[in-house]
């Protein structure tokens, strides 16, 4: 399970809004005030990303929750969308090829067009896949946990 942590922001029933701050690799090295992609890092603001998540905790406005999304899903999403164009551009490249040596002309660029067509129609696959399981609960981040802050407690004596 990947996690990260979230702020909510707005709850409306079960549906809770969560938002999580991306962050950038850079800022997390010991070498950031010496190294140039750690300040170009630091120069740009962070990015939010808000969500809205079903569940049913008791979570109340401001809470810190801890989201996790399936790791195994986040592989399959990630196989989609790099695979589908791959297999596109080799199947456009190899069809190209074949009608090259067999039954057209013999120029390359016949080839080169159906690689780059069945590459956009790999890309086209896998855009249409992804928006599918987009709306799918299964797919969705879920809340694992509400972290539970407690400040320390010095005895003034």
């Amino acid at each position: 399970m990947i996690e990260e942590l979230a702020k909510v922001t707005a709850i409306n029933n079960n549906n809770i809004t969560v938002e999580s701050t991306v962050k950038s690799s850079c800022s997390g090295c010991k070498q950031v005030d010496n190294c140039g992609s750690g300040q170009i890092a630091k120069a740009f603001p962070q990015k939010k990303l808000s969500v809205e998540i079903t569940s049913d905790l008791p979570v109340e406005l401001g809470d810190t929750v801890v989201i996790g999304l399936s790791e195994e899903l986040l592989l399959k999403s990630a196989w989609q969308v790099y695979i589908w164009p791959l297999v596109g551009l080799i199947l456009g490249a190899f069809i190209g090829q074949w009608l090259i040596e067999g039954i057209l002309s013999s120029h390359e660029i016949i080839s080169i067009i159906l690689a780059f067509s069945g590459g956009y129609l790999g890309f086209y696959y896998a855009r249409a896949q992804q928006n599918k399981i987009a709306n799918c609960p299964q797919w969705a981040p879920r809340i694992l946990r509400i972290v539970v802050s407690t400040l320390p407690i010095v005895e003034i004596s």
